[in-house]
């Protein structure tokens, strides 16, 4: 596994720490990763895409892109957008 951050890719899946599911990537934006709107939360979140600092990648395989920190806390670092498309 790499932390080479250009080789995170669309559809790939975002898993904190603990191994529990976080998002999935639309494409990486600046310094964040953007997440898919369709897999970037529920209720007063759905419809806005997420974006996770690159800051928190600590690996990345093949199909995933692994965080430092654990599921619970990485949403709490999420940034919201929201978008109208």
């Amino acid at each position: 596994m790499t932390t080479d951050t250009s080789k995170i890719r669309q559809h790939m899946e975002v898993i904190g720490a603990d191994g529990v599911h976080v998002g999935t990537v639309d494409k990486v934006d600046g310094q964040r990763i953007k997440l898919t709107k369709a897999d970037s939360g529920m209720g007063m979140h759905k419809g806005h895409h997420h974006y996770i600092p690159l800051a928190l990648v600590a690996e990345i395989d093949e199909k995933k892109v692994w965080l430092s920190a654990n599921s619970d806390v990485a949403v709490t670092f999420e940034e919201e957008k929201s978008d109208p498309t």
